[in-house]
């Protein structure tokens, strides 16, 4: 059963045969998951939250864009919505790109429901830590831009081990310079030490 804390995520259904959406709504309701439904690839890209945590089960055969088509304009959209492929009429070669581009499976129908509530995890999962990942890159970022060059060259030495009177001789200032910069920065940075600091930078440097 979901979670409270995550009673805002979504699991979008794309698929234009009425009874799939119906059987994945029932199934998907009963795990207390909320669902939306989307008859066409078209509804779903214009009407759906962009911006709200979720997965979305995509149908691959559909009039109009197909499933493939979605999954390819979400990635060009930079959307880093986690997706499900569904599929009646599924190939080996189709499978494995869709799991290149990213998909978090290839599900052939009629799905098993404890395959389909399996695969839903994941793909959750996968999204809370995406979502957790970009809101940690979104935030270092904005603390890195509130540094002064000075402060950006101290904490670079910094990382580098060395200590405050090795760093005050290679940029050439007073050692209470640098200790006032040093102290500046890594309040700016809120790390609590330089392997807080150290951490964060390679988290952020490894995206």
């Amino acid at each position: 059963m979901m979670g409270q804390e995550f009673a805002a995520e979504t699991v979008y259904v794309v698929d234009d045969d009425a009874l799939i959406r119906i059987a994945l709504t029932r199934l998907l309701e009963a795990e207390a998951y909320r669902v939306e439904c989307y008859a066409d690839a078209e509804s779903f890209l214009k009407f759906h939250s962009a911006g709200a945590p979720g997965c979305v089960i995509l149908d691959v055969e559909m009039p109009g864009m197909n499933g493939c088509d979605v999954h390819q304009a979400l990635l060009e959209g930079d959307m880093k919505r986690q997706v499900i492929f569904l599929t009646g009429h599924g190939t080996i070669p189709l499978s494995v790109s869709a799991i290149k581009s990213g998909a978090v499976d290839f599900l052939t129908k009629p799905v098993a429901a404890d395959q389909l509530l399996d695969t839903v995890q994941v793909a959750l999962e996968r999204d809370r830590l995406s979502r957790k990942d970009t809101k940690f890159r979104s935030s270092f970022q904005m603390r890195l831009e509130k540094l002064t060059t000075r402060e950006c060259q101290v904490l670079l030495h910094v990382m580098e081990g060395k200590m405050n009177k090795q760093i005050a001789a290679d940029l050439g200032v007073t050692l209470k310079t640098i200790k006032v910069h040093r102290g500046r920065a890594m309040h700016k940075m809120q790390a609590n030490s330089v392997a807080d600091l150290v951490r964060d930078w390679t988290l952020f440097s490894a995206g």
